[in-house]
């Protein structure tokens, strides 16, 4: 399980039509980009694909598209999260009957549980599906941090492979890579914090800037876990300015408006979510230049 995760894995972003529909066409479209880039995993309705506010519906259909326009070429991730633990297994139960390959599952937000009630929840979710799971920590949008030692003993439970970090703490993601097996895949969930993560014993990212460039994402990642470490800081470094724009503004506000400027998607959020402020866009504008971010350029080589 730890294979099948480890890499660079993108948190793929849901384009909608003027109607405020599931834009289908651009979603195979984003798909077929990311496969030719040579992604190593997707991740659909993830909170980038901003799973909250799709219906159930919405979500399967959105799961069915990744599955089909991936033909098995790589694993797909599949969300499946949320505060209410019998809701999260009956999502689970679905996403395994359209075929994931895994689960995203992050913590549950707002009623914030205990370490002993996050224990709960997700032995309840693996013991509910013959899926994967990978328990997604994201303290700053969820209320809720799992510690290292709540990881620690996750990891011991069978169907529980690994953990999406979005702490942006490295201690904690240290302390983590410390304590769970060798076959427990530790994720960065902070494009920035990717490089770190990797040297101190993670297996790779879900990213939202690989939305954006895929190529030059994966390529960093397989940099740092060949050890090529003086590779992985130059395309960081190349990067970096595009890393941090994505949380300018709440993500994926920024990279949706990239992607639009971009011509791959129509630049469409559901509220609460708006559009970015014009400073913003200027702002992204500018990091777009300053990457050398152009379509052709996300398909090429670049290393």
């Amino acid at each position: 399980m730890a294979l099948m995760w480890t890499g660079c894995g993108t948190a793929l972003v849901t384009p909608f039509t003027t109607h405020d529909a599931i834009d289908e066409r651009a979603l195979r479209g984003l798909v077929r980009r990311q496969l030719a880039a040579g992604i190593d995993f997707l991740c659909p309705c993830g909170t980038t694909g901003e799973s909250p506010t799709l219906s159930r519906d919405e979500r399967r259909r959105v799961v069915d598209i990744v599955i089909e326009e991936v033909g098995g070429r790589v694993p797909v991730l599949a969300g499946a999260g949320g505060y209410d633990t019998r809701a999260v297994i009956e999502e689970a139960r679905a996403m395994e009957r359209a075929g994931a390959s895994g689960l995203l599952s992050v913590t549950p937000y707002y009623n914030k549980p205990t370490q002993a009630g996050l224990i709960a929840h997700y032995r309840a979710i693996a013991g509910a599906t013959s899926l994967p799971i990978i328990i997604y920590n994201v303290p700053g949008r969820t209320g809720c941090n799992v510690a290292p030692e709540t990881v620690a003993t996750l990891a011991t439970e069978p169907g529980i492979a690994g953990v999406k970090e979005a702490s942006g703490n490295i201690v904690q993601i240290s302390e983590i890579c410390r304590m769970v097996p060798a076959d427990f895949s530790v994720l960065s969930g902070d494009d920035a914090v990717t490089l770190p993560l990797i040297a101190v014993g993670g297996r790779g990212v879900i990213s939202v800037a690989a939305n954006e460039m895929p190529a030059e994402m994966t390529a960093l990642v397989r940099a740092a876990l060949d050890g090529r470490f003086a590779d992985a800081r130059r395309l960081n470094e190349r990067l970096l300015p595009l890393l941090l724009a994505n949380f300018v503004e709440t993500n994926p506000i920024p990279v949706k408006h990239v992607l639009a400027r971009l011509g791959l998607i129509e630049e469409r959020y559901r509220l609460p979510l708006v559009p970015p402020s014009e400073a913003t866009r200027r702002h992204l504008e500018r990091v777009m230049e300053m990457v050398g971010l152009r379509e052709p350029m996300a398909h090429a080589a670049v290393m």
